[in-house]
């Protein structure tokens, strides 16, 4: 973005006055920052997450209207915990954080790129995953995952 400084009456011949240096250095670096300050908010207003975070009433609204789900946590997890009525277990990773190979391909054959997807796990992971390295565009994300489903007394299916 380039600003015009005489257009925008900073120029001081036009009023009659010699130049001042320092003035104009003052000018100069106050438009920098503004030209900043305008950029760094352009950025933030695309930082916001690009997938939608749901709590649990959300939740069970979008599974109700049919939405899938899939817990992504591992096996371990699902048996300790239990899992939400009706969801895909796929597990992402494994304890040592290696990415389940089997994961990205049974994952995109079974939801369309598209489509509405729910993903849980212990807290909050893979969304931003799914829709930045894959190209997911309607991830719903369980906030806070299944501890907060726990912890709301919301029920479990035990493996």
């Amino acid at each position: 973005m380039l600003i015009d400084i005489d257009a925008i009456g900073f120029d001081q011949r036009q009023h009659g006055r010699q130049p001042d240096r320092h003035a104009q250095g003052l000018d100069l670096m106050l438009l920098r920052l503004l030209g900043i300050l305008l950029f760094a908010l352009a950025l933030g207003a695309r930082a916001e997450s690009p997938y939608t975070n749901v709590d649990n009433a959300q939740l069970k609204t979008l599974l109700a209207q049919g939405v899938p789900i899939y817990d992504v946590r591992r096996a371990q997890e699902w048996c300790q915990t239990g899992v939400v009525q009706g969801s895909r277990k796929l597990t992402f990773v494994d304890a040592s954080g290696r990415s389940n190979p089997e994961f990205l391909p049974r994952f995109t054959a079974e939801v369309g790129k598209d489509g509405p997807v729910i993903v849980i796990c212990r807290t909050d992971t893979l969304a931003r995953e799914l829709v930045e390295k894959i190209g997911y565009t309607r991830v719903y994300n369980v906030r806070d995952g299944i501890t907060r489903w726990i912890g709301e007394n919301n029920p479990v299916v035990k493996n």
